[in-house]
Order: C-alpha cells, then sequence, then structure tokens
C-alpha cells in the first residue's frame, strides 16, 4: 500500500463512521474501532469512553432517537507505517424528538492503528469551536 492508498481508506473509514453513527448502524460503527478504542468529548462538555462496547453504547444512549448529521472535510493526516493520526474540521446537527437541538463546529483529533490490513480508529478526541443549542442546553455526544 501506498502512502496515498493508507490516506484513502482512512478517508473513507471516516466517512463510514459519519455514516454509520447517522443511520444508527450500530454494528458497522461498532467497526471501524480497535477494541480499546478511546472516546474523550470532555474537552466539549461530553463524556470520555473507554472501550469499544462501552464507547458505542454510550453514543448510541446519546443520539439513538435524535435525527442526526455529521460531516467531516479537510482531514489533515499523517500516516507512520502502521499508525497514523488525523485532525478533521467537524460539523454536527442533532435534533431529539422532544425539540431539543445541536448545532455545533470544531475538530476531530484522532489516532489510528492498522491491525489485519485495516485501518481503525484508536483515539478520538473531539474539541468545539462553537455549539448552538435549541432546549436544556445539556451537551449530548
Amino acid at each position: 500500500m501506498t502512502e496515498f492508498d493508507d490516506w484513502r481508506a482512512i478517508c473513507e473509514l471516516k466517512a463510514r463512521y459519519c455514516r454509520c453513527l447517522d443511520t444508527k448502524d450500530w454494528a458497522g460503527y461498532a467497526a471501524v474501532f480497535t477494541d480499546d478504542v478511546v472516546i474523550d468529548t470532555t474537552a466539549a462538555g461530553g463524556p470520555r469512553f473507554e472501550g469499544r462496547d462501552i464507547a458505542v453504547a454510550g453514543v448510541r444512549a446519546a443520539v439513538e432517537r435524535a435525527i442526526t448529521t455529521h460531516h467531516v472535510h479537510n482531514p489533515e493526516i499523517l500516516v507512520d507505517g502502521d499508525t497514523a493520526t488525523a485532525i478533521w474540521a467537524m460539523q454536527d446537527r442533532n435534533i431529539w424528538p422532544e425539540g431539543r437541538a445541536l448545532l455545533g463546529f470544531g475538530h476531530y483529533h484522532e489516532r489510528y492503528v492498522r491491525t489485519d490490513g485495516k485501518w481503525r480508529i484508536a483515539e478520538s478526541r473531539l474539541t468545539r469551536l462553537h455549539i448552538d443549542y435549541v432546549g436544556d442546553g445539556s451537551t449530548p455526544t
């Protein structure tokens, strides 16, 4: 694989992350992570999850009933053998049935590892630049 092939595979992995999250494909969502993934949203006012099963269950509980759209762009990806890091600009829109909503802007800071020939997210940290809330203003994942 060339560095471009790795870059493209990581872009496709992140696109799958967004699609599976927004379509509530929880098996597909879980498959983008390593077993020991760390998802840290504390800088954005949310929780920190350690381990794939705990992370998927936590995210699922937060957004299962919501309509969500996650968009990522402008990846800054650095590949080093079987590891890589990236920063993605992001925007998300989340609407819950009770009328609570969020429109947010920020960045994903991520670390990836290649296992069994496939890239997986090993660590993801979300930071926010701005959030618009409708409703109670609590910060969902």
